[in-house]
């Protein structure tokens, strides 16, 4: 039986930080595809609501019972002999991120201090057994058991497992940091392509006269998923303490933004840096979430007969199969944006370690600011192509924020504390989680009281959406070198160091690539790559073909 070693919050034992430092031989590319199985697991929260519409009728099966006229949402939490709403169970998307974001914040110096497969595993009894719990709660009819399992102990393992490669990664490819942690990040956009279609398979088999299938296909999934998610942070590795890639030194003429030196976690919150960055992800985030949510809707009331070849007909008077025929073409769509938020985690963050962060952000505002105020022009003079393109590159710029904005901090702040850091910003992303889709909704909501015609109601608020990236262009623009006050010195990163590995603090520092080269492809490389390629490219494929439905 293993112990926490409580002077150092190191736990002992196979999960221990000293367990997963790599040795002598090891190839750094084993650490991107355990990354992604973490990833590709927790990224079904973005695929959740599959589970809405049949939670909806758990009781009735065929038809909804239900509740009583006067019962309110805490009823709901307890209530046994009727169906729940479709809005309760949405509250659970909520806990989601709310909870991600919360839990990277709370626990990201702890994942610092005990690495990352600890808190990958730890991520993966949450996500996993969170949504057992949920099953029990879905087959004793109990909704405050599904917020329990799935929203609150699921969430913080979203929170870790998300956060719990960063770092790493980004020291294993100090040549490729834009590229290491958009390869982990694209996962978490992709979970969803992958988990997506397997809920509605497994819920198709369990399905029988008297159950839905729904506790059936939570209790699947958290297995599998728990497996996947184990194997993923057992194939962790974090570099050698003072280890070096082999031949590599950073280009010259990106020495103004990068920091040879480190900020302390508990300092970073302290400079204008930090914030500035908290803006710009922010306000990238609040311009896109809110557009990803109501895609659909969006498409179908811009162009309504048009897509049907029939512009004189306008969204309140299609009839109810055309309005069926629409609503296909508006569900290509949503694929078709999801498939480019996915490639631009790769794609933006990949193109960064060229370009440069700031660069990127640069070019993410720029182009978003000029695409937002164009849509209305496209969706009125009838260019739907044009139109769909615009959002399919602001989707892409949606996801690359996500992925570039771990490799920013690092530039910024140092690696040493990237993973904590990282977690403290991603309160950026809940603060966007509410304010984009309160613009989008609202807005749309008041212009229809209005009067305004459906086809327009969107306008205004593209021009509030690229004001959002005005914004930001001027955040990012004022970003600039970190003080060197805050800066540690050589005497306290040795502190640091060995208290995360039990050595003299005076114990001097050796360098090197401890015969850890630039890696390639070898057979346990191209194994694990394979186990976590050939989902993705099962989900791609299911994805493209509902995207392709809008081009015919």
């Amino acid at each position: 039986m293993t112990t926490p070693n409580l002077s150092t919050g190191t736990p002992s034992g196979w999960l221990a930080r000293e367990r997963t430092v790599a040795r002598a031989g090891f190839n750094r590319w084993l650490v991107p595809p355990a990354a992604l199985a973490i990833h590709l697991c927790i990224g079904m929260a973005y695929g959740f609501s599959v589970f809405w519409l049949p939670l909806s009728k758990s009781v009735g099966i065929t038809t909804q019972v239900a509740c009583p006229a006067e019962s309110g949402l805490i009823d709901a939490l307890f209530a046994t002999s009727c169906d729940w709403k479709i809005s309760d169970l949405g509250w659970m998307y909520t806990l989601f991120f709310l909870l991600l974001g919360s839990s990277a914040a709370i626990w990201g110096g702890w994942l610092e201090r005990v690495g990352p497969r600890r808190a990958g595993f730890t991520a993966a009894v949450c996500w996993g057994g969170g949504l057992l719990i949920s099953a029990y709660g879905v087959y004793i009819h109990q909704l405050w058991l599904m917020w329990l399992g799935s929203g609150f102990i699921g969430g913080i393992g979203l929170g870790l497992g998300y956060i719990s490669p960063v770092s790493t990664l980004i020291k294993w490819f100090p040549d490729k940091r834009g590229m290491a942690t958009g390869m982990a990040i694209m996962g978490f956009g992709g979970g969803a392509m992958i988990g997506a279609p397997l809920a509605n398979m497994l819920m198709e088999h369990f399905r029988t006269p008297t159950s839905i299938g729904v506790w059936e296909t939570f209790a699947t999934m958290g297995v599998v998923y728990f497996i996947a998610m184990t194997c993923g942070a057992f194939g962790y590795r974090v570099p050698p303490t003072g280890w070096k890639l082999e031949g590599w030194s950073r280009p010259e003429t990106q020495h103004a933004l990068i920091s040879d030196n480190n900020v302390h976690v508990k300092n970073v919150h302290k400079t204008p840096q930090f914030w500035l960055i908290w803006a710009v992800l922010c306000l990238n985030v609040s311009a896109g979430i809110g557009v990803l949510g109501m895609a659909s809707p969006m498409l179908q009331e811009i162009f309504s007969g048009r897509l049907l070849g029939l512009p004189e007909v306008d969204f309140v008077h299609l009839n109810d199969d055309q309005k069926k025929s629409i609503a296909a073409l508006a569900a290509g769509f949503a694929g078709l944006l999801s498939l480019f938020n996915i490639a631009g985690r790769f794609f933006w963050a990949s193109l960064s370690d060229t370009l440069g962060r700031k660069n990127t952000y640069f070019v993410f505002f720029a182009l978003g600011i000029a695409m937002y105020s164009l849509a209305p022009w496209a969706a009125h003079s009838g260019h739907q192509a044009l139109f769909v393109a615009f959002f399919c590159v602001i989707l892409s710029m949606y996801g690359g924020g996500f992925a570039t904005v771990p490799a920013y901090l690092a530039d910024m702040f140092g690696t040493q504390f990237v993973g904590a850091i990282h977690g403290r910003l991603l309160t950026a992303w809940a603060t966007a989680g509410i304010i984009g889709p309160v613009v989008v909704n609202y807005i749309r909501e008041a212009q229809i009281n209005a009067g305004v015609p459906r086809e327009q109601v969107y306008d205004f608020t593209m021009y509030i959406l690229a004001s959002f990236l005005v914004l930001g262009f001027i955040a990012n623009w004022l970003i600039k070198p970190v003080d060197k006050k805050w800066h540690l010195t050589e005497q306290e990163m040795r502190e640091i160091e060995a208290a995360h590995h039990q050595k003299e603090v005076n114990e001097e520092l050796v360098t090197g690539s401890f015969g850890i080269t630039h890696g390639g492809l070898d057979t346990a490389t191209a194994l694990a790559w394979t186990a976590v390629g050939i989902p993705i490219a099962i989900g791609l494929w299911i994805t493209f073909n509902k995207a392709v439905i809008l081009f015919h």
